[in-house]
């Protein structure tokens, strides 16, 4: 069973960047799965897909509106995928989740494990 785990700051204001932990246990990231990615809710909403990275690191896809502005990355010492988040907007309040997967999809029904998210608010 692999366990994530989604962590950082919950409240920026808008215009500053944020970055967000998914902590993996059980498994080694660079080996179990192959594609580590992150979504993000809002209440009345489907889970939209973030952007994805294999587990060798060498794969990274993202939603054409966040290109730019979301980076996705792993610290494999750390056993950690994370989620840089740049110019942030009220828009970009939601919930975030890191999910894993055997193959790239951004369809989040197709992912096999998931945290129970974390909350981030853009305010001023």
């Amino acid at each position: 069973q692999v366990q994530l785990v989604e962590s950082g700051p919950g409240l920026v204001k808008p215009s500053q960047t944020l970055s967000l932990t998914c902590t993996v246990s059980t498994v080694d990231i660079t080996t179990a799965f192959h594609y580590w990615a992150w979504f993000r809710q809002v209440p009345g909403e489907e889970r939209a897909f973030i952007g994805a990275i294999s587990g060798n690191g060498g794969f990274t896809r993202y939603a054409d509106s966040l290109k730019g502005r979301f980076t996705i990355s792993r610290d494999n010492a750390k056993n950690t995928v994370l989620l840089q988040m740049n110019d942030l907007k009220p828009e970009d309040t939601a919930v975030y989740y890191c999910a894993a997967s055997l193959y790239y999809t951004p369809v989040s029904t197709r992912y096999d494990y998931w945290g129970r998210g974390t909350q981030v608010t853009v305010s001023p």
